[in-house]
C-alpha cells in the first residue's frame, strides 16, 4: 500500500507551501510516510472569500482526481474548499483541515478557540463547525485582521496570535487553539510557548489522521 500523502496548497502562494513543507517534515519522518506538498496553479494568491472558495474548489477535485498514485490527499485550507466534492468524486481518502483539528480537539473533550484571519471567516467558520456537530466545544474565534501572505511572512503575526490567543483563553474559555489558517503553521511552537495551552496546526491534524 502506497505511504505517499499529497498536501495541496489550494492558493498560489508558493511561501505558504514552503512553510507548510517545512512544519511536516518531522512529521512525515515520525510517522514513516512521504508528503508531498504542491502549489495549486492559476489559484488565487489567498483564499480569503466566499468567492476564492468557490473558484478552487472544482480545481481541487480536479488534482486529486489525477493523484491515483497516493494513499491520501489533504486540503491544506482552513475553509476545506471542495471537501464534500472530493470526497463523493476521488476513489481515495480526502481530508480537510478544518474539519480534522475540530474532531482532533474532539476527541479529547478540548473546548477549542480559533485564531482567524478576519471576521469573514469566523462567520464562514462557525457554521461548519454547526454543522460537524461540534458547536459545543467551539469556544469561540478572534479576528487577527490579516491577510493569507501576512499570516505565513509578516514576523508581526505572532504578537497577533498571542494576543487574540489570550481572549480566547481568558474571556471565551478555549483549552486549546487552533490555527485559523495554513499559512500560520511557522508560528505554532512559539504560541504555545508563550500561551501555555495547546496549540494545533491543522494542517498536522490532518497529515496524522490520513497516516
Amino acid at each position: 500500500m502506497s505511504r505517499r500523502l499529497l498536501v495541496l496548497n489550494p492558493n498560489s502562494n508558493e511561501s505558504v507551501t514552503r512553510g507548510l513543507a517545512r512544519a511536516l517534515e518531522p512529521l512525515a519522518a515520525e510517522l514513516g510516510v512521504i508528503v508531498d506538498v504542491e502549489t495549486l496553479p492559476g489559484a488565487p494568491f489567498g483564499i480569503e472569500s466566499d468567492e476564492d472558495i468557490a473558484t478552487v474548489g472544482p480545481m481541487v477535485v480536479d488534482r486529486f482526481s489525477e493523484a491515483s498514485d497516493y494513499a491520501a490527499c489533504v486540503i491544506a485550507c482552513y475553509s476545506d474548499p471542495g471537501l464534500d466534492a472530493a470526497k463523493a468524486r476521488v476513489s481515495m481518502p480526502v481530508f480537510g483541515i478544518h474539519e480534522s483539528a475540530a474532531r482532533f480537539c474532539a476527541e479529547r473533550g478540548w473546548r477549542f478557540g480559533v485564531l482567524a484571519l478576519g471576521q469573514e471567516s469566523i462567520d464562514r467558520h462557525v457554521a461548519y463547525v454547526a454543522g460537524l456537530g461540534l458547536a459545543d466545544l467551539h469556544a469561540g474565534e478572534r479576528p487577527m485582521d490579516i491577510s493569507v501572505d501576512q499570516a505565513a511572512n509578516d514576523p508581526a503575526t505572532l504578537d497577533k496570535i498571542v494576543a487574540a490567543g489570550r481572549l480566547l483563553i481568558d474571556e471565551d474559555g478555549a483549552q486549546c487553539l487552533v490555527l485559523g489558517c495554513a499559512g500560520l503553521a511557522a508560528w505554532r511552537e512559539a504560541a504555545e510557548a508563550a500561551l501555555g495551552v495547546p496549540v494545533i496546526d491543522p494542517v498536522i491534524a490532518a497529515v496524522q489522521a490520513a497516516a
